[in-house]
């Protein structure tokens, strides 16, 4: 089950790095050409190795850190329209996804 709640919460990550640059860059940027918002990716590396080796103080604060991409995501969901609308929903969803893997993974490599 850990293993399972780890490789959920690294291919989330990895996904959500994909779908920010993506978006921002070629699918559906605020500026034809893209945006400087394709920076929003940078962000996602800061837990990304941590996860990757099962460090359980990453996945704490990560489950708290990914709430801000959350935000994004259901505002810009509410807010545009057409493809970006879309891949706002995707965002919610892997962060979702994120959050209830890496929680119960911190929960579950809990030391007694």
């Amino acid at each position: 089950m850990i293993r399972f709640l780890g490789v959920g919460a690294a291919a989330s990550l990895i996904a959500l790095i994909l779908v920010c640059l993506a978006w921002e860059g070629w699918l559906a940027p605020l500026r034809p050409g893209g945006s400087m918002l394709i920076l929003k990716a940078v962000p996602l590396l800061l837990p990304l190795f941590g996860i990757l080796r099962g460090k359980r103080y990453t996945y704490q604060w990560a489950s708290m850190f990914i709430l801000i991409y959350f935000t994004e995501g259901a505002v810009r969901a509410w807010s545009d329209t057409g493809i970006s609308a879309r891949l706002a929903l995707i965002e919610v969803l892997l962060t979702l996804i994120f959050f209830t893997c890496a929680i119960f993974y911190a929960k579950l490599t809990k030391r007694h």
